[in-house]
């Protein structure tokens, strides 16, 4: 009896010891954004070997790219896909054109590859397109319903995606608060939020609160994971380290605020530029580096924010790559994590060797970028001609970089639902 109990414990022993080696290792908050409005990426095959090879965990694309999602096949990342904005009429008025979507963007991909979350539409509410605001609820409703059929709800959530422009009141954190005229339709998808379990997913760029009053005292180093003296909410007493908790902890106050204490918060997106034009402030390698690095730092010490302390929201940084035809300021084109060749543009710490080490401090050090391509100084004061506010609210006026649209709406227009449905197999791999 002895020797057949032995060979057990070891193997209980092994398994225990497997186990905690792979959660220690394990990072699902960690996601990254992989946009597509450029002419110069990878095929989406090296993509998927590049990403297998980081700490990235899960994949926002804001499209339903076959070829990408099919490249995503048996990786076990988790990947979000997205409705084109000019899809959300049609997804609202035509039950049938949502089980179409589904039918062609979800089905034939899933479990295969790791559909986690369909997001209807980009930065819909704050687009001053009222008539597209309006139909936002029933199209993801509509498409909740088409996952349902065919026995996914639940497995794929259903949202939508926020700028920080949603919110109207900022600072201090615990008076975060929506603006009144989304009330309406911001009721019906946190209603819609709470009772699926989806997630409400924002869009916080600390570089834009630093980028429009660069003067505050240490305004850069609180929103680079630096060294603070830290800022106390004078409601709550709490004391914040660094912008990108403030900004979090923001809408988690609007959320409770609006009776919706359940609903969980992603970050979507956030970054920062590597480098910009003349006149920008803020871009520069170093800057980059030091909030990407120290943001992966921060959710890996798994200390969480003043308001959801223990656990670290599951956040999508921007982006995997830059997006070279993108319009606006050259800051726009130059959010990028890896160039084309898959090559780092800087290390923010995202190697599978950097991840084994889960207590990293929540501070990152200023890096060291002696040998890093000529930048944009950083920036530490403005120049004279701008204006130094004493006091500027977590969310600046432009709260995100222009909304990235999916490649073919970018390039063809409004809507990507191809012409026909692609009927499937799916091949079910059972492990004994």
């Amino acid at each position: 009896m002895a020797i057949l109990v032995f060979p057990s414990a070891i193997l209980l022993s092994f398994f225990h010891l497997f186990l905690t080696f792979n959660l220690a290792n394990s990072e699902p908050f960690l996601g990254v954004n992989y946009g597509q409005v450029a002419d110069n990426l990878p095929p989406p095959s090296a993509t998927a070997k590049l990403l297998q090879s980081t700490a990235i965990e899960k994949v926002r694309l804001y499209g339903s790219d076959p070829t990408i999602i099919k490249a995503l096949a048996n990786t076990g990342k988790g990947i979000v896909i997205g409705t084109a904005n000019g899809d959300v009429p049609s997804l609202a008025s035509d039950p049938n054109f949502a089980k179409i979507w589904v039918a062609t963007n979800v089905v034939p991909y899933y479990p295969a590859s790791n559909i986690i979350l369909v997001t209807v539409g980009n930065e819909v509410i704050t687009s001053t397109d009222q008539n597209l605001m309006n139909q936002l609820v029933p199209a993801v409703q509509n498409v909740q319903n088409a996952l349902d059929a065919v026995s996914l709800g639940g497995k794929v959530k259903v949202s939508t995606v926020h700028s920080m422009a949603v919110l109207s009141n900022s600072e201090p954190p615990s008076a975060g608060k929506f603006h009144a005229e989304y009330n309406t339709v911001l009721q019906g998808l946190l209603s819609f939020n709470n009772a699926t379990g989806s997630p409400f997913a924002i869009n916080p760029y600390p570089y834009f609160a630093f980028r429009d009053d660069p003067g505050r005292a240490e305004n850069l180093e609180y929103c680079l994971f630096q060294p603070n003296s830290g800022r106390v909410d004078s409601n709550s007493n709490l004391k914040y380290m660094n912008m990108f908790d403030a900004q979090v902890d923001a809408v988690r106050s609007a959320l409770d605020s609006s009776g919706f204490k359940n609903v969980e918060i992603v970050v979507a997106e956030t970054g920062w530029p590597y480098k910009g034009d003349n006149n920008e402030i803020g871009p520069s390698l170093e800057n980059a580096k030091g909030y990407n690095s120290g943001l992966i730092s921060h959710l890996r010490s798994m200390v969480g924010t003043p308001l959801m302390p223990g656990k670290s929201v599951d956040t999508y940084l921007f982006a995997l790559y830059d997006e070279d035809l993108k319009p606006g300021p050259a800051s726009e084109r130059a959010f990028g994590l890896y160039n084309p060749d898959q090559s780092m543009i800087y290390d923010a710490g995202l190697s599978q060797q950097q991840q084994i080490n889960t207590t990293s401090p929540v501070m990152a050090p200023t890096p060291d970028v002696s040998k890093s391509p000529e930048t944009t100084p950083v920036v530490s004061k403005p120049p004279e001609t701008t204006p130094n506010v004493s006091k500027s609210p977590v969310v600046s006026a432009r709260a995100g970089p222009r909304p990235t649209a999916n490649k073919a709406e970018f390039f063809h227009g409004a809507t990507t639902l191809p012409s026909s449905i692609i009927f499937f197999t799916v091949f079910i791999l059972m492990l004994l």
